[in-house]
């Protein structure tokens, strides 16, 4: 797969984005307990909800999308690998930003990790098939699934694990090492992400207008998704919420990865990812924003007394 785009990235700063996509899982994971899945697998509706509209509809949304507007294959290839992509470690604080239910986004955002293992590589294939447009430009690669497989383990299921086992054996160490090992690894791929842009700044804004409506429309789309789904799965407001910005929120840095390892040729389906990373930390941010200065309703739970007896308690939202 060749775009012929003069992209300019040193080969020796994938070792850096995928050390930094594994700090942040890993730092986002240290507080995470078993007894916090439980909890969160006690009320599924949630999780079934973001798993949902995150690995099944927002691809085949994405797909008919681009097929349906006649994007470029190239570009609609970008598309698909972002939304074959799992939430990111960011949706954590943006949920709570938000005033949503930070467990369900942890618990979200690790369960989505551990199965993108199988369903990134599975929803890029699948979809990039499905699409007769960029069907034959995927049939003119050797899609490396194993490998692709492989990489997502190493840098997302192994953090996820890692932190839950430094969580529980040293939770000292882990207290006091999540937050700034958090904000450190985002703040450094922030700074990769800006390089990269720096790097290739006239080949950005001579493509802007190629992508720039593409990533706005396509994140628009899943945010929209994950508000739609919790509503029909009848969720209150601080979940979905959480969901909402878990299916808008994708790990943009581990498609970049994926792109820089396999297809390093593939320049409209890095202008594409490259650009995700940055304009969902806008849109999320100016979401989270605006939910934080407006509080969730308290969580209603009905008693065993039942709602007739007048057995209704409050619960807290987070």
């Amino acid at each position: 797969m060749n775009d012929a785009l003069p992209l300019r990235f040193d080969p020796s700063g994938l070792i850096a984005l995928n050390a930094i996509i594994a700090l942040m899982v890993l730092g986002a994971s240290l507080d995470l307990r078993v007894a916090d899945l439980r909890r969160v697998a006690a009320r599924p509706a949630g999780v079934l909800a973001g798993l949902s509209a995150q690995a099944v509809l927002t691809p085949a949304a994405t797909c008919l999308l681009s097929w349906v507007f006649r994007v470029d294959p190239a570009l609609s290839l970008g598309m698909m690998l972002v939304a074959a992509c799992p939430s990111g470690a960011l949706s954590n604080v943006l949920t709570w930003r938000a005033r949503g239910n930070v467990a369900l986004s942890v618990g979200l955002t690790t369960v989505s990790s551990l199965a993108a293992i199988v369903l990134t590589p599975l929803n890029f294939a699948l979809y990039g098939w499905l699409n007769p447009r960029t069907r034959p430009l995927l049939q003119a690669v050797a899609l490396p699934v194993g490998g692709i497989l492989a990489q997502v383990a190493l840098v997302l299921a192994l953090p996820v694990l890692a932190g839950m086992l430094i969580g529980s054996r040293a939770p000292r160490v882990a207290t006091r090492a999540e937050r700034p090992l958090r904000g450190l690894s985002f703040l450094v791929l922030i700074a990769f992400i800006g390089g990269a842009f720096w790097e290739n700044r006239a080949l950005f804004v001579a493509r802007f207008g190629d992508f720039f409506w593409l990533v706005v429309l396509q994140n628009a789309l899943a945010l929209a998704i994950g508000r739609l789904v919790s509503r029909v799965a009848r969720l209150d407001e601080a979940d979905t919420r959480a969901v909402t910005i878990e299916v808008g929120i994708h790990n943009s840095g581990l498609g970049l990865a994926i792109l820089m390892t396999f297809f390093p040729a593939a320049g409209s389906m890095m202008l594409i990812t490259a650009f995700w990373g940055v304009w969902h930390l806008v849109s999320g941010l100016a979401l989270s924003s605006w939910w934080s200065r407006r509080p969730p309703p308290p969580r209603v739970i009905a008693t065993a007394a039942g709602p007739d007896a007048g057995g209704i308690a409050a619960a807290g939202t987070a």
